[in-house]
């Protein structure tokens, strides 16, 4: 608060407006809409005016997850698909933000490669399946390059055009102190881009998952994605319904996994 004066009349206080756009954090916002989501489907349900044919009631889903529980099944089919995920991503997420800032960074680097990325970068990665399938096999190799070759190029995209963005103002003021170009790069140009590049794997992630249910039903006896297809070719609405919550559930976990970094990473803006 600040105080504003003017010939002949009293202080004034002034409400201070320089807090910027910062969102304010509300925890219990989305729980709200999805408990409110969840009873009106099993409202629905029971009244009789959403068919089960069409959704199956939550509670009927709820008995399905305890019953996964205490058969130990809820495990067996996690595991695996929790260790395709981290491999494949991580493998993906780490070889992108590299190459991401040596395109970002290097301008022979950038025309070597941008038309690679370009090119590569529409292709469905689920078409390429069948043909990681015969490089690497049936087994784990073809499910962790199905889901690193998917993380890789949105990755990489997002990555040099972070670093692209970054102001370029701050770095002549950089030259203009006399930084050398490698502390020009750790203190401009990377904490300048980590936003962009942040933003970046939250898509390559949610993509990661997308490949590894799609990877899951082609020759794997566990895994969520395995469970589902088992499920739809059983029709079995509750099971169904339980695998692609839990597929939510883990696309929760790595948004707020990442909304962690940027805050630890962040910090600074706010």
């Amino acid at each position: 608060m600040s105080e504003a004066t003017a010939p002949g009349q009293a202080p004034v206080e002034v409400r201070f407006r320089g807090g910027g756009f910062a969102p304010k954090a509300n925890r219990w916002a989305g729980a709200v809409v999805f408990a409110l989501a969840i009873a009106f489907v099993e409202w629905g349900t029971r009244a009789g005016w959403i068919s089960a044919l069409t959704l199956p009631r939550p509670s009927d889903v709820l008995g399905v997850f305890v019953e996964l529980w205490q058969s130990g099944l809820l495990f067996k089919h996690l595991a695996p698909s929790l260790s395709r995920l981290v491999v494949g991503a991580a493998i993906g997420a780490s070889f992108g933000v590299t190459l991401g800032i040596l395109i970002g960074l290097f301008s022979h680097v950038r025309a070597a490669l941008v038309p690679v990325v370009a090119a590569i970068f529409p292709i469905p990665k689920i078409a390429l399946l069948p043909l990681f399938v015969i490089w690497f096999g049936i087994d784990e190799g073809s499910k962790y390059a199905l889901i690193a070759f998917g993380t890789f190029t949105p990755t990489v995209v997002a990555t040099y055009g972070a670093v692209d963005n970054v102001d370029r103002s701050l770095i002549r003021m950089g030259q203009s102190f006399g930084l050398s170009w490698r502390s020009i790069v750790l203190k401009i140009v990377l904490p300048g881009a980590m936003p962009g590049i942040l933003s970046g794997l939250r898509i390559s992630l949610a993509i990661a998952i997308i490949l590894l249910v799609a990877a899951e039903m082609l020759g794997a006896e566990y895994g969520i994605g395995a469970y589902i297809l088992e499920a739809g070719a059983l029709y079995d609405l509750e099971r169904l319904f339980a695998g692609v919550v839990i597929l939510s559930l883990l696309g929760v976990v790595v948004s707020s996994a990442i909304g962690q970094i940027e805050k630890r990473l962040l910090g600074w803006r706010s």
